[in-house]
């Protein structure tokens, strides 16, 4: 059996606190699990300013590579998309890949020489990985872009065959909500549309006829939200609305959604950039699952992807202050945006639990701490390796032992 764990990330490596408790929420987890192989998948690397935060950047991937916790992984793989001065290839992805040394005959695949070649030793890949065989990465085509704006959305992928389990490993990052007004006025909202359009196209992507079909697990930020129209009207069910127009252009700048009795009390204010709802313990409460019925965008894919039962609250957007691990900020509607989702192949390779013996867990990582606007979603799982290959029609794999 493989023991494996995946777990995305938007790292701050700005903030030294967020950074720290990172750090040690990681190293925990690791210690608890001792996973075979880890793969840590990362998204707006660097923050809001790539360029300033670059020092930080390179002092992250040392301390994580040369840490006590990890001395067990003697083999690891570090991709970063550093090269911020290339707007129609940056994407601010990073995937780190980490390999326990009681793991024998690791190979990763090489997409340029079509074959898997030996992983040894600890390798760091940055700046332009366009150039670099051993992985696949894309930048949305900027026609999907909202408004045609860059921005850094995109995906990375690679592929291992470890113990004769061959597998994909797609690490996205996908468009979020540019306006709370925007989305409240359609169900689905237009950015769900965007977002369905980006994710189909990795997919198609990753099961094309350039290579054998292999099973594959997409985890980053995919920027789900709930239904904006849907949650507002259950909500605020009982409210009634005003609207606030701009003076000069007429336009709707503000919503404000209040109790039509109880001294017409503020439930909602809905603007750009603001949803300051009253309540958050909604959100919180029983890990906010009364709300996953507006959790609806996956399902478009339901016969492409699967996702184990999330039992975890929404996990964005966080307070960025340290004292506030546990609090959301009242600029988006909870939403659980940081997923790992797999194909239906992929799910046959997790053993099931045993004796009540919980061996799958999907869940947030420090639940309690600041760690960023975003919480750290993990799964640890133990894989059936007898089984990996018997995915979709599996050619036979090349492997070079140089």
């Amino acid at each position: 059996m493989l023991h494996l764990l995946l777990i995305t990330a938007l790292p701050v490596t700005s903030q030294i606190i967020a950074d720290t408790y990172l750090f040690i929420c990681l190293f925990q987890v690791v210690h608890t699990h001792k996973p075979h192989f880890m793969a840590l998948h990362c998204q707006e690397f660097g923050g809001k300013n790539y360029e300033a935060s670059m020092s930080h950047v390179d002092k992250f991937v040392k301390e994580l590579l040369s840490s006590d916790a990890m001395k067990d992984y003697n083999r690891a793989r570090v991709y970063l998309d550093e090269n911020y001065k290339s707007q129609e290839h940056f994407t601010a992805l990073g995937s780190f890949y980490f390999l326990h040394e009681s793991l024998k005959n690791i190979y990763q695949f090489d997409f340029k020489a079509k074959k898997y070649k030996k992983v040894t030793g600890k390798e760091i890949y940055s700046d332009t990985l366009e150039s670099t065989p051993m992985l696949e990465k894309e930048k949305f085509p900027q026609d999907y872009f909202p408004e045609c704006k860059w921005s850094r959305k995109g995906f990375i992928r690679t592929r291992w065959c470890i113990t004769d389990c061959a597998f994909d490993l797609v690490n996205i990052h996908l468009f979020h909500d540019a306006s709370n007004l925007i989305a409240w006025e359609t169900s689905p909202s237009v950015y769900s549309g965007i977002r369905h359009k980006a994710l189909g196209y990795v997919l198609d992507r990753i099961i094309d006829q350039r290579f054998e079909k292999v099973s594959y697990f997409v985890f980053g930020d995919f920027n789900f939200r709930l239904d904006a129209k849907a949650v507002v009207e259950t909500l605020c069910a009982k409210a009634t609305m005003q609207t606030i127009r701009a003076a000069d252009t007429n336009e709707v700048v503000k919503l404000i959604f209040r109790e039509s009795d109880n001294d017409r009390k503020v439930m909602l204010q809905l603007e750009k950039k603001l949803f300051d709802y009253f309540n958050q313990d909604v959100f919180r409460d029983n890990n906010g699952t009364a709300l996953l019925e507006f959790d609806r965008e996956l399902s478009v894919f339901k016969d492409r992807l699967y996702e184990l039962d999330i039992s975890f609250p929404p996990s964005y957007p966080y307070s960025e202050d340290s004292s506030q691990g546990k609090q959301y900020m009242n600029t988006r509607c909870p939403a659980w945006c940081d997923r790992i989702l797999m194909s239906h192949s992929a799910k046959e390779l997790i053993l099931k639990s045993e004796n009540d013996e919980k061996i799958v867990i999907y869940d947030h990582i420090g639940p309690n701490v600041c760690m960023g606007d975003h919480k750290v979603t993990k799964l640890n799982f133990l894989a059936l390796t007898q089984c990996c290959a018997r995915e979709e029609k599996y050619g036979k794999h090349k492997i070079s032992r140089n």
